[in-house]
C-alpha cells in the first residue's frame, strides 16, 4: 500500500505500467492492483509448481488387508442361507462372544455354532419345506439374525423368518393364481379409548363385482400382532390357493389386533386374560365388527359369519363364539388357551343344546396345551355337543397352525356332511 496525497488528474485512477491505481476512501489512499496479463502469468507459475511437487511426492498406499480375518470383516454375511438340499446355514459375526446358539420352529431343539476367527456358523437339515421362526442365542442373550430382515411382527421383536420352499409349491406359498389383497386399516376404538389396527383380506376379483361375501374372524397368539397372519402366517395366500384349486368359498377374512388390554404386565396371569378377553370382545363387537360391514360387502348374519384363533386367539374365538352364538354359526380354535373350558361349556350351552353350524379345534401332541383341548372335548362330551376335536403331530408352532388354517376354510359356509367327525 502506497499513502499519501494524489494529484487531482489521478483522483480515480491511473494507470503505473503493469500496475492500476484504485482511490481508497477519504484519506486518498491508493491499493496496486496487478493486471490480467500479471495474474495470468502469477497462475501459471502456481500451477507448474504445484504439478511438480505433486510429482516429486510418492503416491499414497493404498490400505492393504493384512490378513484373513480382515478381508472376512469385510465380507457381508449370508444368513440364513437354504441351500438346494433344504438344508441351511446359519451365520453370525461375534468376534468377542463365548457361545452362540440357534432355535427355531424345527424338530431338534438347539444348535450350537462354531467359531472361525470371530465368525460364528452352523448348518442343519434338511428341513421339510416350510416357513420357521427362530432366534440366536448369544452367551445367554436371545436376538434375532442381524443379517436377515425378515422379521416376524410381534409385541416385542425377537424372531426371525426363514422359507424353506417345496417343489412343487405348499398351499401357503405365491403360486402363479388369481390373489386377493391385503387392506390394513387404523381406527380409532371409543369402547377403549385408543388406536388401534387391523387387516383384511379381500378374495380375487372383489373389486371387480358387487357381490356379499361370508366372513371369517381370525386372531392371532399372545406374542403377535394384527399382521402376523399374513406376514408369517400367510393366511391370504392360503386362501388364495384354496380359491384356485376350488377347494373353499370365496370369503373375507379380518384379522383384528387381539391385544385389548391396556396392562402391559411382566408375566400373564389368569386374571390379566379374563380382562382382556373382555376388552376384546367388546371392541370386536362394537368397533372391529360394524368397521367391516360399514366398508366391505359382507354378509352380516350368523350363518355367514365364522370366527376362530390360534393360542391365545383360540381361547378368545372359543370364549367369544361359543358364547354369542345368536352371531356366529362358526367356531373354531388352534392350539387355544382356554384354562376354564368346563366353565365355558357349562355357561355356553346351559340346556345342552347347540345351533351352530360347526364347531372344531385342535391341538398338536407335542403342544403344552393339549391336555386343555382334551378336557374341552371332554367337557362338550358330557354336554352332547356336536364338534370335531383333532389331535395332529406337531408343537405350538406356526409349521402346525398354518396347516391348521388350510384344513378350517374348506369346511367354512357349506353344507356339514353327514356322519361328521363329533
Amino acid at each position: 500500500m502506497v499513502a499519501g496525497p494524489v494529484p487531482k488528474e489521478d483522483w480515480n485512477r491511473e494507470k503505473r505500467g503493469r500496475c492500476q491505481l484504485k482511490v481508497l476512501g477519504p484519506h486518498r489512499s491508493i491499493i496496486l492492483f496487478p493486471n490480467m496479463k500479471t495474474v495470468t502469468l502469477l497462475l501459471s507459475v502456481f500451477s507448474l509448481v504445484s504439478l511438480r511437487a505433486q510429482e516429486a511426492a510418492p503416491p499414497k498406499a493404498e490400505p492393504a488387508r493384512t490378513n484373513a480375518l480382515s478381508r472376512r470383516e469385510a465380507a457381508p454375511l449370508v444368513s440364513p442361507e437354504v441351500h438346494p438340499d433344504r438344508s441351511v446355514t446359519f451365520r453370525l459375526r461375534a468376534p468377542k462372544a463365548n457361545e452362540v446358539k440357534v432355535a427355531g420352529e424345527w424338530p431338534g431343539g438347539s444348535t450350537a455354532l462354531t467359531n472361525d476367527n470371530g465368525v460364528w456358523s452352523a448348518t442343519i437339515g434338511a428341513l421339510e419345506p416350510d416357513i420357521y421362526g427362530y432366534s440366536l442365542t448369544v452367551d445367554g442373550l436371545a436376538i434375532i439374525d442381524p443379517a436377515n430382515p425378515w422379521v416376524k411382527p410381534m409385541r416385542a421383536a425377537r424372531t426371525s423368518v426363514l422359507e424353506v420352499p417345496g417343489d412343487p409349491p405348499r398351499l401357503w406359498e405365491f403360486q402363479p393364481v388369481s390373489h386377493g389383497t391385503v387392506h390394513g386399516h387404523g381406527y380409532f376404538s371409543k369402547t377403549l379409548g385408543t388406536k388401534r389396527q387391523v387387516h383384511v383380506y379381500t378374495p380375487p376379483g372383489y373389486e371387480k363385482n358387487s357381490a356379499s361375501f361370508p366372513v371369517l374372524y381370525l386372531l392371532h397368539g399372545s406374542g403377535d400382532t394384527d399382521a402376523t397372519w399374513t406376514w408369517v402366517g400367510r393366511a391370504h395366500l392360503i386362501a388364495d390357493n384354496l380359491l384356485a384349486q376350488n377347494k373353499a368359498r370365496p370369503m373375507i377374512i379380518v384379522m383384528p389386533d387381539g391385544h385389548a388390554s391396556a396392562a402391559n404386565p411382566t408375566a400373564v396371569t389368569t386374571n390379566l386374560i379374563s380382562r382382556n378377553l373382555d376388552a376384546f370382545r367388546e371392541d370386536l363387537l362394537n368397533e372391529v365388527m360394524p368397521l367391516v360391514e360399514a366398508t366391505y360387502r359382507v354378509k352380516a348374519n350368523r350363518e355367514n359369519r365364522a370366527i376362530i384363533g390360534l393360542s391365545m386367539g383360540g381361547g378368545q374365538s372359543l370364549g367369544i363364539g361359543l358364547r354369542r352364538r345368536e352371531l356366529f354359526a362358526w367356531v373354531g380354535g388352534m392350539s387355544s388357551y382356554l384354562p376354564d373350558a368346563e366353565k365355558t361349556v357349562s355357561e355356553a350351552f346351559p340346556e345342552s343344546k347347540s345351533d351352530l353350524k360347526l364347531l372344531w379345534f385342535a391341538c398338536g401332541t407335542d403342544d403344552r396345551l393339549v391336555e386343555n383341548a382334551r378336557r374341552l372335548s371332554a367337557a362338550l362330551k358330557d354336554k352332547n355337543i356336536p364338534h370335531q376335536f383333532k389331535e395332529t403331530a406337531g408343537s405350538h408352532s406356526w409349521p402346525v397352525w398354518r396347516r391348521y388354517l388350510a384344513e378350517f376354510l374348506p369346511l367354512l359356509f357349506t353344507q356339514p356332511k353327514e356322519g361328521a367327525a363329533r
